[in-house]
């Protein structure tokens, strides 16, 4: 048999602990929204170099990502997706200049 003071502390702790567990999981999709922004940045800014037809796309897809969970880097994001797209367009200038989707460097 519960008590009167008993009963009370068990219904108080429980609005208690329901009112924080919604602000715990926003905190953590908004770190995994700047982590995700970062490597945006830096797939798009890897996909300038190498690989621009695989790192770009991600480069977009993680910026957009991102940005729509919203994350607190908003301006890497952004470049992110901005370098991105630049990988893209770098490889269309590539198939259609040289017929290769790589860079070469000399004669």
């Amino acid at each position: 048999m519960t008590t009167l003071s008993e009963a009370t502390r068990t219904t108080s702790s429980t609005p208690t602990a329901a009112a924080q567990a919604p602000h715990r999981p926003a905190s953590r999709l908004r770190s995994q929204a700047d982590g995700m922004a970062v490597a945006s940045f830096i797939l798009g800014l890897l996909g300038t170099l190498v690989l621009n037809i695989v790192l770009g796309p991600c480069a977009l897809v993680l910026g957009g990502l991102s940005l729509a969970r919203g994350t607190t880097r908003r301006g890497r994001a952004l470049l992110g997706i901005t370098l991105g797209a630049i990988d893209l367009l770098l490889l269309a200038v590539l198939t259609t200049t040289d017929g290769t989707v790589s860079w070469s460097i000399g004669g």
